[in-house]
């Protein structure tokens, strides 16, 4: 079966809409384009069609390359085809089509895909852009007369509806397509695309909204959440599933020498050799890592080895220049390109055609991440997908393994819906007071029209409407807070103008980690690097960033001025926070399953004949542990006490687990620890002997009182003062600044910081310092996650195996313990010692 709907009758049809005889030839029209450019309409995008056509909003789910923008686009095509021959339509029709696509550089891409058939089709009707990176004549153009269909980001939309005369503008909009809604959706930008959408549907009940996904594992959920109470409407809704499997080829680099004693990144680029020899096979591929660091690693390493590739090869992340990304898209779609080493700043779904191949530089650390990265090559629904896994860590080839059992199986990630972040509420109430006020009783009724807000209590409704009209109790004293203020007839509007531009500059949910911005003495702007990172770079030294050899002039006007370096020694690359992403759930369960195979001797699979040395030799000196148990390991050494526990729950999770245990067997008995964590477990260091057992009598996995354990053995405070400073960008409590200047991270840290001292002094029941404090635990920490581990713990056979040394699971938990105190040359000696000891002592009968 190619596909399904599941789908909700609707109770009746507009009488606006064309004759079915008129819609028939409108699809007749459509099927010959599809047949001029030499497919023919899936049934999935045909049944998308229909819906549409009888006044249905809902999801399209489909694999990446298969055809969903076309089965989004087609509906309303249809629609105008049949207008025009009903009506003999010639002038350009009003906007009547809002397309919201996560990505700039994917607004670009679905531009060119919308007007395609309309162009082909000599259709009476305009496509147009509109993101922050449109140029001020567009807009000017847009302000006179919006086009027929615009495609648009989540802030840009909201910007617009900021506007007073934005219901006018709107009044005539047919359908909002959210593209890529699994990108969206759990995150603020989506809570604000569901306020947004919530605003157009009180303007217009009729609206039509479909979004789009692929690799996702709660398509039900995400329907719900993307149409909130108007999943409910007499229109009726529907689920549309794209079952055609797109053809996906996945395999993995096996390296020569399978190390029994592996750590995190020990690999590095020693496989560039082997990724070189198969991207020359190829006309362009893409190599994906998992942070900017290893671009920039990534990218010099395949130019030092292959310096012909010069000008062939480019180097993409999201610290780049938007000009230069920009440029490497472009030559990217023109087939210009050999190959681009980037990361996630290319994993939506722009189409580039000439992309044959994808590697992927390390675990994904999602089944849904592999699968989307594999989509970006053979970008079309008759081509293949080829990826192609680079372990830069021996235990990854599991990882890879077992990602390629759970796509087999289906085992996506899914997506969880905010739930009512007032910090996004609070701006919402803001860019509506803009747009020509609101009156509180009724957008209350609109807001809980939404899936995060539904629940959305009075009482937190009342606290944000007192919060900007007077600042709430610690601000109240200061003007500037009282940004919106009620006229005669109670409508609450906003009372300077100053208020509203600054507003609208500032509109959005994605905060800018503390990044400055490096800029050539005589040439143009390169991207941002992290303060952090720059000021432990001294003027004369050098570094790599985009692809470049630069050395530091002087850090002077908020920039970091650089010149080209030659010959320079030792340069280094920038490090960015970030690189933190965990397993997912999904893909730690499909480990779970590996290693269960493992320890019953079956090693299915090229990776997992690969590791088997080192699983054997980790069932022999302790155990491989199954999915209903916990092994924890007790090692004695000259550092001291070890205990390594195994969860495999993700670095996040065992970064709360760590602290966690590490409290409460401090409450036992006073004991110091150190602490090491990685996607499978976490260790425990003491000088003196640890009271596991006393620890386990003790109920030491226990859920009880979890929030106030964990916050007590934290640096909460700090933690939740980095958090605040999010939440208070997204409310507006400060003020970036204008384009061209902005102000300082430091100059922004101290402002929240001193918000957060004030509502922690005076307003400690302020709702926006609670939010903060629970995003720590929820964000920092998988909070959620965390009681669901411990529950399965508590359910499990627990393993305790004392060993004469360390495992091969338990050994890069050491490394990376000792990578916090050790430069990365001594640590590289350090290492190789302890390898060979350890290897001695396999090798012994």
């Amino acid at each position: 079966m190619e596909g399904s709907v599941i789908t909700k009758q609707p109770r009746h049809q507009s009488a606006t809409r064309p004759s079915r005889a008129q819609l028939d030839a409108a699809k007749r029209e459509v099927t010959d384009w599809f047949h001029s450019k030499g497919y023919e309409p899936f049934r999935f995008q045909r049944q998308a069609w229909n819906a549409y056509l009888s006044g249905q909003s809902g999801l399209i789910h489909a694999s990446t390359g298969t055809g969903k923008t076309f089965a989004a686009w087609m509906g309303p095509l249809i629609e105008f085809l049949a207008q025009r021959s009903a009506r003999k339509i010639t002038s350009p029709l009003p906007l009547q089509v809002l397309w919201i696509t996560p990505l700039r550089a994917l607004a670009n891409d679905t531009f060119d895909s919308l007007a395609l058939p309309v162009l082909d089709m000599d259709l009476p009707m305009t496509v147009d852009i509109r993101t922050g990176d449109t140029s001020s004549s567009a807009r000017a153009r847009q302000k006179k007369r919006l086009p027929t269909a615009l495609v648009t980001t989540p802030e840009s939309l909201t910007v617009m509806l900021s506007q007073e005369d934005a219901q006018a503008k709107l009044r005539d909009l047919r359908l909002v397509v959210v593209d890529e809604w699994h990108e969206l959706m759990g995150s603020k930008r989506g809570t604000q695309t569901e306020l947004a959408l919530a605003r157009l549907r009180q303007w217009n009940p009729r609206v039509q909204t479909w979004g789009l996904s692929a690799t996702l594992g709660n398509t039900e959920s995400a329907m719900d959440v993307l149409l909130g109470q108007h999943r409910d409407a007499p229109s009726g809704h529907a689920l549309i599933s794209g079952r055609r499997r797109k053809s996906m080829a996945i395999e993995t680099m096996i390296p020569s020498k399978i190390e029994r004693f592996p750590w995190a990144g020990h690999l590095g680029t020693r496989l560039v050799d082997d990724v070189a020899k198969r991207v020359d096979e190829a006309k362009t591929s893409l190599v994906f890592t998992n942070t900017r660091s290893q671009t920039e690693a990534w990218y010099q390493r395949l130019l030092e080895i292959r310096p012909d590739w010069a000008g062939l090869i480019a180097v993409h992340h999201g610290s780049i220049d938007r000009d230069t990304r920009g440029w490497v898209e472009h030559q990217l779609r023109m087939g210009k390109l050999k190959c681009v080493v980037c990361t996630s700043s290319l994993d939506l779904g722009v189409d580039f055609s000439p992309v044959e191949q994808v590697f992927q530089v390390g675990s994904p650390k999602g089944v849904s991440r592999l699968m989307q990265r594999a989509g970006r090559s053979g970008h079309s629904p008759d081509r293949r997908s080829q990826v192609v896994c680079v372990p830069t860590n021996t235990l990854e080839l599991i990882e890879f393994a077992a990602a390629k059992d759970a796509i087999e199986r289906n085992e996506l990630e899914s997506r969880i819906s905010s739930n009512a972040p007032l910090d996004v509420l609070i701006q919402h109430l803001v860019t509506m007071a803009c747009g020509g006020g609101f009156h509180a009783v009724h957008l209350l009724e609109e807001v809980r029209q939404t899936h995060a807000y539904r629940e959305l209590t009075t009482s937190d409704w009342e606290w944000a409407l007192k919060f900007i009209t007077t600042g709430g109790d610690a601000l109240k004293a200061y003007p500037e807070y009282r940004r919106v203020v009620p006229d005669e007839d109670g409508t609450l509007m906003i009372g300077d103008r100053k208020i509203a531009r600054n507003h609208r500059l500032s509109i959005g949910t994605i905060v800018a980690d503390a990044n400055i911005t490096v800029q050539f003495v005589k040439g143009p702007r390169l991207g941002t690097v992290e303060e952090a990172f720059i000021a432990k770079v001294s003027p004369g030294e050098a570094f790599y960033f985009a692809g470049r050899l630069v050395e530091l002039v002087r850090v002077q006007d908020s920039k970091v001025w650089v010149r080209r370096a030659k010959n320079a020694e030792k340069p280094v690359i920038p490090r960015w926070m970030g690189g933190r992403m965990p397993l997912s759930t999904e893909l730690s369960h499909a480990v779970r399953r590996k290693l269960d195979q493992a320890a019953d001797g079956d090693y299915e699979g090229e990776e997992m004949q690969a590791i088997r040395p080192v699983l054997e030799l980790q069932q022999a000196w302790s155990a491989i542990p199954r999915q209903n148990q916990l092994l924890i390991e007790s090692t004695k050494s000259r550092e001291g006490y070890h205990l390594f526990f195994f969860p495999f729950a993700g670095r996040l999770v065992h970064e709360g687990l760590a602290a966690l245990m590490a409290y409460r067997l401090a409450q036992l008995q006073p004991i110091t620890f150190s602490m090491a964590v990685n996607d499978y477990g976490f260790e425990l260091l003491s000088p003196t002997e640890i009271p596991i057992q006393e620890g386990l009598q003790s109920d030491l996995f226990r859920s009880e009182r979890i929030d106030d354990d964990i916050l007590a053995c934290l640096n909460s405070v700090e933690m939740a003062k980095r958090q605040f400073r999010e939440v208070a960008h997204i409310a507006g409590l400060v003020f970036q600044g204008y384009p061209g200047s902005r102000k300082s991270a430091r100059q922004l840290q101290a402002s929240t910081g001193l918000l957060f001292d004030v509502f922690s002094n005076y307003d400690q029941d302020n709702l926006l310092l609670k939010q903060a404090k629970a995003e720590v635990l929820e964000r920092n920490l998988e909070r959620q996650r965390l009681l669901d581990t411990l529950d399965a713990i508590r359910e499990s056979e627990i393993i305790i195996r004392p060993t004469k040394r360390f495992t091969p699971l338990a050994f890069p938990l050491v490394v990376d313990r000792l990578r916090e105190r050790l430069s990365s040359e001594k640590l590289s000696d350090r290492v190789r010692r302890m390898q060979q000891q350890l290897e001695n002592a396999a090798e012994k009968p």
